[in-house]
């Protein structure tokens, strides 16, 4: 079974400074039991008012931050998209009551982007970002978390 894991990317400048969190990053693949097949974000830089996961036809990398050199936008993280997982995620969360919508436009933020661009700087591995609602609470992300708890298993 795949971990689920919590990464806290900090500074975007993370993804271009050294750092003992990027060094972390950096060995993550190694310590997974297996290369992933998609990877699911969920990022607190990306609200909602119901769950919403992206599906677009390509990620496009999101800068949402200013203030940092320009090679930090420079940087972009084409990884591809993983829209047959966005509407498992949706299902999968709708039918444990949880509406949930697809957004086919949205790419990845800072806070998908910059861990995984340490980790899997080919970013060749699919990626999908779910948005939280942090008006509804802890209570309503840990029901999230148990309700995508399938995806963690080997058929996915």
């Amino acid at each position: 079974m795949m971990p689920a894991i919590f990464v806290s990317h900090g500074s975007p400048m993370l993804a271009i400074e050294p750092a003992k969190a990027r060094d972390f990053l950096a060995g993550l693949p190694q310590l997974l039991p297996e290369r992933p097949k998609a990877i699911l974000v969920v990022s607190a830089h990306w609200e909602r008012l119901r769950p919403t996961v992206n599906a677009p036809p390509q990620n496009e990398t999101i800068h949402d931050f200013g203030g940092f050199p320009q090679s930090l936008f420079d940087l972009q993280y084409p990884a591809p998209p993983a829209q047959a997982l966005a509407h498992r995620v949706a299902g999968l969360l709708t039918t444990g009551g949880m509406p949930t919508d697809i957004d086919t436009r949205r790419g990845l933020d800072h806070g998908a982007w910059v861990p995984l661009i340490v980790a899997w700087p080919d970013a060749d591995v699919p990626v999908l970002q779910l948005s939280v609602q942090t008006r509804l609470g802890p209570q309503h992300h840990f029901r999230l978390g148990q309700l995508l708890a399938p995806l963690r298993g080997k058929a996915c």
